[in-house]
């Protein structure tokens, strides 16, 4: 009797063991993600700052456009392969949702560094912020944006066009680049950090 005691003692002393280390995991994920989405705000808002003081009619744009991005990059660069990577914040202005963003690049080039720079995208409609935020939009040089998109396409003061309704400057430490080519580059909603909001509601 004693040892079926002392047996059933022990199963539920690790049980209890196993139920607070993985309160403790999910409290220290928790607290992780809550970081990561103060440190992307962070970007965000100083990617904006660099924007409006170096293109000061940015403000009014990204302030009444139906939706807006930012993504802070850091570019790699080793031989003639290139990599980047971001992360950001997409922004509706018409429904007011937000959701956190993730930003792979690969690219061909000849050069050996690291490259940092902010993109901040202007979404002109529905339409391109759905294809925006699905993760599958495919960004065209701006040679080949306009040629789909030349009514609107050089109304935007300092942005190139990216796709469809979608149009993107490109700060680096020197400045703005006038001609910001992001073909074949990745953006897609970071499900983690999306998800763990919609828990907090």
């Amino acid at each position: 009797m004693n040892k079926f005691i002392n047996k059933l003692a022990a199963c539920l002393m690790t049980a209890l063991v196993l139920c607070l280390l993985s309160t403790v995991a999910l409290a220290a994920d928790a607290d992780k993600i809550v970081k990561e989405r103060e440190k992307i705000e962070e970007l965000s808002d100083k990617a904006l700052e660099n924007l409006y003081e170096k293109v000061p009619s940015a403000q009014n744009v990204i302030e009444n456009c139906y939706a807006y991005a930012t993504l802070s990059n850091t570019g790699i660069k080793l031989g003639i392969f290139g990599d980047a990577h971001g992360r950001g914040l997409a922004v509706n202005n018409e429904t007011g949702e937000r959701l956190y963003m993730r930003m792979k690049e690969m690219g061909v080039g000849l050069g050996l560094g690291v490259k940092e720079y902010d993109l901040i995208f202007v979404i002109g409609t529905e339409t391109a912020w759905d294809s925006f935020i699905s993760g599958d939009i495919k960004f065209a040089t701006s040679a080949e944006a306009a040629a789909n998109d030349g009514v609107t396409g050089d109304s935007i003061e300092g942005a190139s066009i990216a796709a469809k309704g979608i149009w993107v400057y490109q700060i680096t430490k020197k400045g703005l680049t006038l001609d910001a080519s992001i073909k074949g580059t990745k953006i897609y909603p970071d499900k983690k950090l999306n998800t763990y909001e919609e828990q907090e509601e």
